[in-house]
């Protein structure tokens, strides 16, 4: 009896593992791409970055911390600053020139934002989009960098769009 019950066992395991050593084992998991890795973190350090600068003084000009911001110089400092990526100095150049064009539903956090609040239909104003539909930027003289949202009329009315700078091709030129 115990001769049957082993050799029972015996042909138990050998067929399980007949059946493992029939199947090719699945593939590994493909890697993903360092510039996909990386892209999440610095559009993260993109948006904390300019959060953190809420509240300093507008400066037309200005593109440090310590001298103030105008639009453009809060985003020129942004992304030299975290991504080590050199932009153009005017929001006319920017819009034309940087990134590609993105739609507005499918805003992600880094992207730039462009305006025409001089009413003339030209781009005379730049943010950074941080999510939920809210954006940084350095607005008027007297006034400080901070917060609004696309959603308030004026910023409706005024709203141009937007270009992405943080492409992967462009992440892996600037690591």
């Amino acid at each position: 009896m115990l001769a049957k019950a082993r050799l029972l066992l015996l042909l138990t395991v050998a067929s399980l593992l007949g059946a493992c050593a029939s199947h090719t084992p699945p593939p590994p998991p493909e890697p993903v791409p360092e510039v996909q890795q990386v892209q999440p973190r610095v559009s993260h350090d993109v948006l904390f970055r300019a959060l953190g600068l809420v509240g300093t003084p507008y400066r037309y000009g200005g593109n440090t911390p310590d001298s103030g911001f105008d639009c453009s110089g809060l985003i020129g400092y942004v992304y030299r600053d975290v991504a080590g990526i050199s932009l153009p100095r005017t929001t006319l150049e920017m819009k034309s020139s940087v990134g590609r064009s993105v739609a507005r539903q499918s805003l992600k956090a880094g992207d730039l934002v462009f305006f025409a609040t001089n009413g003339r239909g030209r781009v005379s104003h730049a943010g950074i989009y941080v999510g939920e539909g809210r954006f940084v930027h350095a607005p008027s003289t007297g006034g400080t960098v901070r917060l609004d949202d696309l959603a308030d009329g004026y910023w409706q009315k005024t709203y141009l769009g937007a270009r992405r700078v943080l492409e992967s091709d462009t992440l892996a030129r600037h690591p």
